[in-house]
């Protein structure tokens, strides 16, 4: 985003493209309730109260009248941006909406870049840098889950912690670098060990609010759930009877499935991020090949894997090899297996399902074609996904890379300056890395930007936020 004048207005349509009852076209800036007003054939906006809605007509400059609208005028510093905004609610048409633009931008007004509103309200002091990332969150989010834990950041929930933590780095900075100013009269204002304890104790707060960023990153962009095994073993059955349609293609060919096919799930208040793969064995067939290399790699990025072995087939030791080898490959990532077709099972006309219960341990055996323990499964879909994670979303949860990286880097700078102490260095050491981590946690709330980061974080904002 190029740099901006936070004196001239600027317009963009709030409200999504597309037919609907009204949209919305948001103006904020020096002059935008003047500058509306030359368009506006109704109230004179000049004289309009803050906070009040006014009924008129949009009219081009040669008098075609355009639409009715009502005009909603904030005024500085009581508004979003705090700035000087009017709100046109036209009707919802595209062309419409679009010509409604187009006349108040003919007035001197700029089209916005994206997330140019909530720059504005951060710059003016209306928002802090985390809270306006949460706008963003909160507009993008997927699942209720998702939604509290922007609700949380928007609130200023990590904000206040972030200003406690940072009070207490200068607190204890102040202290030593005011033992510098007196170096040479050798006098002590801070208690090495009162120091120590309390940045200690500072750290453990950081380390507890980090430790809930993985879970605050599965309820933020949702967990990435890859179901694996070999053809027809039921992976697409299972991912179209979650999802309730048919997403993936289903037939009795084994290889049906050439690339992974996605889809969103929300169970419980969270977004599961269905994989569905090519199923796993070896072939000569270029296609299938491939798709089975992007099989491995959606298993590798996975957030919880789920094995399904197809109950009716007879198992046998390559696959049990093969079970064991994707558990280990795992590692931590929560593994999930799972006996599929239990409907096509008759006993005792077979043993499979006698066999490879000696063999093979199931987490669950289901039916996706007559949605038998689906509902178990889901439930087990998601304690697995969560287990040994703190999943309170009732507490502040650490959502975004950019805040997770900041506060391991103060951390660290914390820790080194808590070595400095323990080997007796002199404060200027612990001054250089508690300014450092004065510095990172800054960024979060905003108090330290640069135009780069900032860049960086409204570019990702929708046009008209």
């Amino acid at each position: 985003m190029s740099k901006i004048s936070h004196r001239l207005p600027i317009a963009a349509i709030a409200t999504p493209v597309g037919e609907g009852g009204i949209a919305v076209i948001r103006v904020s800036g020096r002059d935008a309730i003047k500058k509306v007003g030359n368009c506006f054939n109704g109230k004179n906006l000049n004289d309009a109260p803050t906070h009040t809605v006014h009924f008129g007509r949009i009219v081009k400059r040669n008098g075609q009248v355009l639409d009715e609208v009502l005009a909603t005028v904030f005024r500085t510093p009581k508004s979003y941006t705090g700035e000087d905004t009017v709100e046109i609610s036209c009707h919802g048409g595209v062309l419409i909406t679009q010509a409604v633009l187009e006349t108040i931008l003919e007035q001197g007004i700029r089209a916005a870049e994206p997330g140019e509103f909530t720059q504005r309200a951060f710059l003016n002091g209306k928002l802090e840098l985390s809270q306006a990332e949460a706008v963003a969150d909160l507009i993008h989010a997927k699942s209720i889950k998702a939604v509290d834990a922007a609700h949380q950041q928007l609130e200023g929930k990590l904000g206040r912690h972030i200003r406690l933590f940072r009070q207490q780095i200068i607190d204890a900075t102040a202290l030593v670098e005011l033992e510098l100013d007196f170096i040479e009269e050798d006098v002590e204002f801070a208690d090495k060990k009162q120091l120590q304890t309390l940045l200690s104790g500072l750290n453990h707060e950081i380390s507890v609010l980090l430790d809930t960023y993985e879970t605050g990153r599965l309820v933020k962009d949702g967990i990435k759930t890859v179901f694996i095994g070999r053809p027809n073993a039921g992976k697409s059955t299972l991912l179209n009877t979650l999802v309730g349609t048919d997403r993936a293609i289903v037939t009795d060919i084994a290889g049906t499935t050439r690339d992974t096919i996605d889809a969103d799930w929300s169970y419980d208040g969270l977004l599961f991020k269905l994989i569905d793969t090519a199923g796993l064995r070896e072939t000569d067939d270029i296609i299938e090949a491939e798709g089975v290399k992007r099989s491995q790699k959606a298993f590798e990025k996975a957030d919880l894997v789920v094995y399904l072995k197809d109950l009716s087939l007879p198992i046998d030791v390559k696959e049990i090899n093969e079970i064991a080898a994707f558990q280990k490959q795992a590692a931590q990532t929560p593994f999930i297996l799972i006996g599929t077709k239990i409907d096509l099972v008759h006993m005792p006309d077979t043993k499979s399902v006698e066999q490879q219960a000696k063999q093979l341990h199931f987490d669950l055996k289901i039916s996706a074609r007559q949605e038998q323990n689906i509902k178990e499964l889901k439930k087990l879909m998601k304690q697995r996904a969560l287990e040994n994670k703190d999943y309170d979303t009732s507490s502040l949860l650490v959502t975004s890379s950019r805040h997770r990286d900041a506060l391991q880097k103060a951390s660290n700078f914390i820790n080194h300056a808590i070595h400095a102490l323990d080997q007796g260095l002199t404060g200027d050491f612990l001054s250089v890395d508690l300014r450092a981590a004065l510095k990172e946690l800054g960024t979060i709330t905003g108090e330290i930007t640069t135009e780069d980061l900032l860049d960086s974080i409204f570019s990702r904002f929708c046009i008209g936020k």
